[in-house]
């Protein structure tokens, strides 16, 4: 079984046997959820990044600079079939946690916080792109969970993510490990997005 992991590349599931970085079609990544338990607090939260279907996120991207990107880049870990359900009971009690702020012990975040998704994974080999790994899982956040912020400019973001700092650390720094997981995983891996973030954070210093 292989999960595809799109948010926190440098942070794998247990059991992992073989990890294949690569991207899905038709998805956004975007700092589009507020954190206030992780990279941020109840007074002053956050921002981390959900994972979106394009045609949900276009109801929500009237100020975002890359409408027409929906390509993201992450990894996916390939899990010894010995322990699936183990794997998939760490990541359901992880994104409960990252996808609405909630204990995790809160009941039914499975419906109201995130979809699973199967999808196929590509990858860029000898010039031409090809299916890499065969019905990934993914993790995939939606519009009625009660941190999703939607798009907002990217300036009020940077500066957001530039001042937040919570229990997980500074915001800037979730920024910063991210965009570098990204860059480091193929030749041809980008996250526009990430990267325009990146360049106004280091203006505001």
């Amino acid at each position: 079984m292989s999960y595809l992991m799109l948010s926190l590349d440098w942070k794998p599931p247990p059991h992992v046997y073989k990890a294949t970085p690569g991207y899905l079609k038709h998805y956004v990544r975007r700092f589009a959820q507020s954190s206030s338990d992780h990279r941020g607090t109840p007074e002053h939260p956050g921002r981390v990044v959900t994972l979106i279907h394009a045609e949900e996120w276009a109801n929500f991207d009237s100020q975002d600079a890359f409408p027409h990107e929906d390509i993201v880049w992450g990894v996916a870990y390939t899990i010894d079939k010995e322990f699936k359900e183990e794997v998939r009971e760490y990541l359901d009690h992880r994104e409960k946690a990252s996808l609405r702020n909630l204990p995790s012990t809160r009941p039914n975040v499975k419906q109201d916080g995130y979809t699973v998704h199967t999808v196929d994974v590509y990858g860029v080999i000898d010039g031409q792109e090809k299916v890499v790994v065969e019905q990934a899982t993914v993790y995939v956040g939606k519009a009625d969970n009660p941190s999703f912020v939607g798009s907002e400019p990217l300036d009020f973001l940077a500066k957001k993510i530039f001042e937040s700092v919570g229990p997980s650390g500074a915001n800037k720094d979730y920024l910063k490990e991210l965009s570098r997981a990204v860059k480091g995983l193929a030749p041809e891996s980008y996250d526009s997005h990430l990267q325009e973030l990146e360049v106004r954070n280091r203006t505001i210093c």
